[in-house]
């Protein structure tokens, strides 16, 4: 082939290249990556608004479960992506705002390397026990650990979750030593939970209460300042006895840094719709979940402040993690 011809071959490659370099976004599917196993909240959101994202785009909506190291694994993954909008994150708090204070090190900058797309919803966290504990309140509970210290174990879904430093914060208002299992997600925890290898745990509202609502385990208290009107009959650990105590787990979405702001703005604009829908505010509050939303900017400057917040419980306790 002459060099001409060859010149006209890559124009013609090239021309036929420009419709897709203009095609709106998205024009290809869109993954959803949520840095815990299946079964957990954080899942359960996923293909809650996953499902809702792919009917109002027009694009498959692909949930993948990249779990390990306290959400750090997929958090790392996704900040490694490109900025196009076509890999976001949907995670707890963990991986964005406790991380940063209990790891020694990570290997992606929260602050830097990814931009807050919308706060998706707050959880009550619960305190529950497997009925062979035999406890009905939170004061049956500190007395019994307090006569066997170190006897007793809690599960969470991971060393720097709201579940481990919820249970850390308790110990430390309560002067109880309780040995820590952490799970490479709540769906494992719960798991073993039910199965009465781990005794007790600080579980997402979310993912224990149709457990609790089963009678396969017992709800003891909601960390949150009031009750919740999902679960009325269920004191709050302050009005049980361990006064002022208050914590809660929440949930958002965010994207690779250099993610153009046309396209946050309007992944903000879909998924905020999609929380204001009948049917899936009525699953959230089945759940005993509030939606949140917002902007962008407001998550951002909510992150900010959770981290501050954390980083001094953390600090407090003493928890690290290599």
């Amino acid at each position: 082939m002459s060099k001409l011809c060859r010149l006209l071959v890559l124009a013609l490659l090239s021309v036929a290249a420009l419709p897709a370099l203009g095609q709106p976004y998205p024009s290809k599917p869109i993954k959803f990556v949520s840095p815990y196993p299946p079964g957990g909240p954080t899942d359960i959101l996923a293909r809650l608004i996953g499902a809702k994202l792919q009917a109002s785009l027009g694009q498959p909506v692909i949930v993948e479960n990249r779990a390990g190291a306290g959400g750090n694994v997929g958090t790392d993954y996704v900040a490694k992506q490109p900025g196009d909008g076509y890999t976001l994150l949907l995670t707890a708090s963990g991986p964005v705002a406790i991380n940063v204070s209990l790891y020694k090190s990570l290997p992606y900058d929260p602050a830097t390397d990814l931009v807050p797309v919308v706060h998706v919803a707050s959880v009550p966290l619960m305190l529950v026990v497997h009925p062979s504990l035999k406890v009905n309140t939170v004061k049956e509970l500190i007395a019994l650990v307090k006569a066997k210290p170190d006897g007793y174990t809690y599960a969470s879904a991971g060393n720097g979750t709201p579940q481990h430093l919820s249970m850390e914060l308790f110990k430390s208002m309560t002067g109880t030593q309780i040995l820590h299992v952490p799970y490479k997600g709540t769906g494992p925890a719960i798991n073993d939970l039910l199965g009465g290898q781990v005794p007790m745990a600080f579980e997402s509202m979310l993912a224990v209460l149709p457990q609790v609502k089963g009678g396969k385990l017992h709800a003891l208290a909601v960390t949150t300042a009031k009750r919740s009107a999902v679960a009325p009959d269920v004191p709050t650990v302050s009005e049980a006895g361990v006064k002022g105590y208050e914590s809660i787990a929440w949930y958002g979405v965010l994207a690779p840094k250099g993610t153009p702001k046309d396209i946050i703005a309007k992944l903000n604009a879909e998924m905020v719709k999609i929380l204001d829908m009948p049917d899936v505010h009525a699953r959230l509050q089945d759940l005993g979940t509030e939606k949140v939303h917002g902007s962008p900017e407001q998550f951002g400057a909510f992150i900010r402040s959770e981290t501050a917040k954390w980083g001094k419980v953390v600090r407090a306790s003493g928890a690290t993690v290599d």
